[in-house]
C-alpha cells in the first residue's frame, strides 16, 4: 500500500486529494493546522472507505508550517513514505503593494509557500522509500506576477524553481510541479456569494471558461504522486484550462458545457503507430496502422495521435494541423494529444519548425476552448512506442485531465 503525505490536507483541494487518494487505496498521512477539520477528515476518510471490510490506516499530524520546530517534529513515528505532496499554501488579502507589506506577513508567506516544502523534505528525507515522488504544488501565480498579492507569486516562481533544481540534484527522487489555475473551493465559493468575487470576469481569460473543480486538481496531484507519472519527472504540469498559454485580448464567456465526471471510462481513438495502446486495429494497403479504438459507451470522447513523430524535420508544424484538422471539427468534449519528437532533439535549422508546432497546440487550445475540446502534446524520444509512456497518455487524454488544456509535457 502507498503511504503518502498531504499538507494542507483539511480543506480545498487538499481535501480533494484526500478523498482521491484514499478512493484509490493508498494510506493518507494528513497535515494541516486545522486540527478540528483535520481530524473531522481523518474520521470522514476512516467511516467511509473500508476495502475488504477494514479501513484504512489513515493517520492525522497537527502542525504550523511556518514553524520549523514543528515541521522536524513531524518525523516522529511516520511510516515509510512512497510521496510526499507539498499542498499547504496560503495568499495574502492585504491588498497592499510589495514594498509596504509588514515584514511578519511577508515572511510567514514565504515560510509556507517557498521554504516549508524544502524543510519537509529535509525533515522526511530518512522517512522516504527508494524513488518516493515529491510534488509540489505551485501556481499560475508563479508563471505571471499578480500585483496587490505581496510575497504570492515570487513565492509560487521560487517553488517552481526549486522543484526543478530538486530533481537535478536528486535524481533518485522523483519530483515534479504543479501550478493550478483558478479553483472553485468553499472558499472562492464564499468570494462569489458575497459578491467579491465576479465568476464572469474569472473565467474572462480561460480557454475551458469554467473554474476548475477541486477534485480535478486532486486527481492531477494524485497521478503525479504515483508511479505513473515517472516519465515526467523534473517537469511542471500546468492545470489552468489554459489560462497560462492564453494570450489574447478576447474575454471568454463562460462555458454552458458541462464537464464529465473524472472517473468517465475513456472512448480512445490511437492515430498511426503506438501499439502500447492498441486494443483493435485498422490498417492500410501497405499494412500500416491508421488507427485504433477502444469503444467505451458514453466514454470520455479522446485521440492520441502519433504521426506528427513519423513527418521530416522541418514539416512538424504541417502535420500538426493536418491532425488538428482531422480530429478538431468533433462536436463532443473531448481531448486531442498528440506525440510530438523531443525539442532538444530537433537541430538549430528546424528548430523554429519545432517551436511553432508547440505553439500551434497553445493556439488551437485557444480556440477550441469555448467547445470544451482540449489538446495537448506529449514529448517522446522516439518513434518507437515505449510502454511506460501509456499510463501518462491515458491521463492527459482522458477525463481525470479535463482542466488540461494547451501544454506540451515533456517526457524522459
Amino acid at each position: 500500500m502507498d503511504t503518502v503525505l498531504l499538507t494542507g490536507a483539511a480543506s480545498g483541494i487538499g481535501r480533494a486529494t484526500a478523498w482521491r487518494l484514499a478512493r484509490e487505496g493508498r494510506r493518507c498521512v494528513l497535515v494541516d493546522r486545522n486540527a478540528e477539520a483535520l481530524h473531522a477528515l481523518l474520521t470522514a476518510l476512516r467511516t467511509a472507505l473500508r476495502p475488504e471490510g477494514a479501513a484504512l490506516d489513515h493517520l492525522a499530524r497537527v502542525a504550523d508550517l511556518t514553524d520549523p520546530d514543528q515541521i522536524h517534529a513531524l518525523a516522529d513515528g511516520l511510516p515509510p513514505l512512497d510521496a510526499i505532496i507539498n499542498n499547504a499554501g496560503m495568499t495574502d488579502a492585504s491588498n497592499l503593494p510589495a514594498v509596504d507589506q509588514a515584514d511578519d506577513n511577508w515572511q510567514r508567506l514565504l515560510d509556507l509557500n517557498l521554504h516549508a516544502p524544502a524543510r519537509l523534505l529535509r525533515a522526511l528525507h530518512g522517512r522516504l522509500t527508494r524513488h518516493a515522488r515529491i510534488v509540489n504544488v505551485a501556481s499560475g501565480a508563479g508563471l505571471r506576477a499578480i500585483p496587490m498579492r505581496g510575497a504570492y507569486s515570487p513565492s509560487k516562481a521560487g517553488l517552481i524553481a526549486q522543484t526543478q533544481a530538486l530533481a537535478q540534484a536528486h535524481p533518485e527522487l522523483r519530483v515534479s510541479v504543479l501550478c493550478p489555475g483558478f479553483v472553485q473551493t468553499d472558499l472562492v465559493d464564499g468570494l462569489i456569494a458575497s459578491g467579491r468575487l465576479d465568476p464572469v470576469r474569472a473565467v474572462a481569460k480561460i480557454p475551458l471558461g469554467r473554474l476548475a473543480a477541486p477534485d480535478e486538481i486532486a486527481c492531477a496531484l494524485a497521478f503525479l504522486a504515483s508511479d505513473d507519472a515517472v516519465l515526467v519527472s523534473g517537469g511542471r504540469l500546468s492545470v489552468d484550462g489554459g489560462s497560462s498559454v492564453f494570450g489574447g485580448s478576447q474575454a471568454y464567456a463562460p462555458s454552458a458545457i458541462a464537464p464529465a465526471p473524472c472517473d468517465t471510462p475513456l472512448s480512445l481513438t490511437v492515430h498511426g503507430h503506438w501499439p502500447a495502446l492498441h486494443s483493435t486495429e485498422v490498417r492500410d494497403g501497405d499494412d500500416a496502422v491508421i488507427d485504433a479504438t477502444v469503444e467505451v459507451r458514453d466514454g470520455y470522447d479522446a485521440v492520441i495521435d502519433a504521426t506528427v513523430l513519423n513527418s521530416p524535420p522541418g514539416g512538424r508544424l504541417a502535420a500538426t494541423l493536418a491532425a488538428a484538422r482531422r480530429h478538431g471539427s468533433r462536436d463532443a468534449p473531448g481531448s486531442l494529444t498528440l506525440l510530438l519528437p523531443r525539442a532538444a532533439d530537433t537541430d538549430w535549422e528546424h528548430a523554429g519548425d519545432d517551436a511553432a508546432a508547440r505553439m500551434l497546440v497553445a493556439t488551437l487550445a485557444c480556440e477550441w476552448g469555448p467547445r470544451a475540446r482540449r489538446i495537448n502534446a506529449v514529448e517522446v524520444a522516439s518513434a518507437e512506442p515505449n510502454p511506460a509512456l501509456s499510463p501518462l497518455l491515458r491521463f492527459v487524454a482522458g477525463a481525470q485531465a479535463q482542466y488540461l488544456t494547451g501544454q506540451t509535457l515533456c517526457s524522459r
